[in-house]
Formats: C-alpha cells, sequence, structure tokens
C-alpha cells in the first residue's frame, strides 16, 4: 500500500489541477493521496469528483504558521481529515489567504528595487485561480532567467524567511493551529520540521512542546531531510509518542519532487484516520 500525505494542486502553488493531480497520483501507484493546500480546501470538491476507482483521497490542507510570536519564524503544519465548515478554524484560514496577495505584492516591489523586473500582473497569471505564494514570484523570476529553478528563490538572496525579497504574511501560532485543527475533529503533523536550506529549523524542544500541546506526527520522509536528520527525527519522535509521515510534497512541474517519491507507512495512515472525527478517507468510485 503506497500512501503520500503531501501534495499540491493548482488550488494553491501546484501546477497539476486537483482532478490531474489524482489521476497523476493514480498513475504514479499511489493508493492513498492527501491534497493539502496551502490554507484552503478549494480544490477537494474537483479531486472527488474525478478520484479514480483504486485511490482514496485523504482531504486536509497546509496551515501557515509562526513560530516564536512576532520576531519568529515560520512553519507549516499539516491538518488531515479536519471538517472544513468548522467557523473558527475557516475564519483564520480565510484571513492567511486574505493576506496572501499584498505579501505577494510586497515582494514583487522588493524585488523591483533590487533590479528583478518581476510584474505583478505576470504573477497573478501564474497564480490563476490559486492562493498566491511565493513559488508563483519564484516561477516568474524564472521565465526572467534571474534563478535557474523555483528552489533557488527560496534563500537568503531571494524569499526566504531571512530573505532579501521576503515578506511576512498572516499566519497562526502553531499552538492555537493544533487547537483548532483538534476542534475541528482533524489531525495534525509537523511538516518538514528541519529543511534546513529552508532556513530555520524547529527545535527539539519546540516540537516536544508541540507535542504536549496535542501535536500528533512529524514528517520525517521528505526531499529537503536527508539521511542524518530523519534518523534524529525518528529517535525525537519515538521518545515524544508521535505519529512518522513520509510524503512527496508534490507541486507538479514547479517543483522536482515525484508523486509517491516519499510514503507512509499504513500503520501510520491507519492511526491518522483512526484519530480523525472531523471527516473521512473518500474512497475513488471511478471518478
Amino acid at each position: 500500500m503506497r500512501i503520500d500525505l503531501h501534495t499540491h494542486s493548482t488550488a494553491s502553488d501546484g501546477t497539476d489541477t486537483p482532478a490531474e493531480l489524482v489521476r497523476n497520483a493514480a498513475a504514479a501507484g499511489l493508493d492513498v493521496v492527501a491534497l493539502t493546500d496551502h490554507d484552503g480546501v478549494g480544490g477537494h470538491a474537483e479531486a472527488i469528483a474525478a478520484l479514480p476507482a483504486g485511490l482514496t483521497l485523504v482531504t486536509g490542507a497546509e496551515l501557515s504558521c509562526r513560530l516564536g510570536g512576532p520576531d519568529g519564524f515560520s512553519v507549516h503544519m499539516l491538518a488531515y481529515l479536519f471538517d472544513p465548515l468548522e467557523p473558527e478554524l475557516a475564519r483564520e484560514r480565510e484571513l492567511v489567504r486574505d493576506d496572501r496577495v499584498p505579501r505577494a505584492q510586497g515582494m514583487v516591489a522588493k524585488l523591483n528595487e533590487l533590479g528583478v523586473p518581476v510584474t505583478w500582473r505576470r504573477v497573478a497569471e501564474i497564480a490563476g485561480d490559486g492562493a498566491v505564494g511565493r513559488p508563483h514570484v519564484a516561477s516568474a523570476m524564472v521565465e526572467l532567467g534571474v534563478i535557474e529553478t523555483v528552489s533557488d528563490a527560496f534563500t537568503p538572496d531571494w524569499l526566504a524567511g531571512d530573505g532579501r525579497a521576503y515578506v511576512e504574511k498572516h499566519e497562526l501560532d502553531p499552538f492555537d493551529a493544533i487547537r483548532l485543527v483538534k476542534a475541528a475533529g482533524g489531525v495534525t503533523v509537523l511538516a518538514h520540521p528541519l529543511a534546513l536550506k529552508r532556513g530555520n529549523c524547529v527545535s527539539e524542544s519546540a516540537i516536544a512542546e508541540l507535542a504536549s500541546a496535542g501535536l500528533d506526527g512529524v514528517e520525517v520522509d521528505h526531499m529537503d531531510h536527508d539521511d542524518a536528520t530523519r534518523a534524529r527525527l525518528r529517535g525525537l519522535a519515538a521518545d515524544l509518542s508521535l505519529l512518522t509521515t513520509g510524503s512527496s510534497d508534490y507541486h507538479g512541474s514547479r517543483k522536482t519532487c515525484r508523486l509517491g517519491e516519499y510514503t507512509t507507512d499504513p500503520e501510520i495512515y491507519g492511526e491518522i484516520t483512526r484519530r480523525a472525527t472531523g471527516a473521512f478517507p473518500v474512497p475513488g468510485a471511478g471518478g
């Protein structure tokens, strides 16, 4: 059983539509795929309608959080199988999404000051109907030849958390995110917590505090974690009784990762579904 619990579609910053994503997931030999677009659930209905027989969809989102208050740094929280209509969590997700446009416009302005002729019009075209984010700005930079790949933008030179063109946005406190997702019947997994090349990493003490607050798991097998990092995270998760997941963090052609490049153990997946009460996995009916 092959299970990938972290993917993105055009409903945020991926390049596959939700329908294309589930079809590609089936073609890649996956049995279960989670659609976890940034801060939104807008792609779920399309994905469910197109879900091929033999593939199960886990509904979810990747929530934008800030650890350590205003002077802290961004972290991402994967939320699975929560009730999308729960009002308090829905309100917070909307606040984050509403802040994405002025934030992206601010990054464009900073890039212009640095001599990069990116335009807001082009970034908005690349984003389309999805929630605009840094990968869309990065794609516009690639088109101009400023950088070679989207990943090259996520450095201090450009759009990393400490980057010259970085602009902050509204983000949830991760402890509040855990509380809200739990109240909506969902399950929380800290995404790529030790991805050093993305900027600041989450300390082991902070992960322990999040675990005490109800965090369910940590994403261990991820393209931005090397073997030593994965071993360290597995040991920490064992000490803290946290679930460990593996995922591709697939973004279509925007990044090099492939669907199913990393996967989650079926027993872990079973435990996630047992803990969730807000929603249930959706089996494909041949859509």
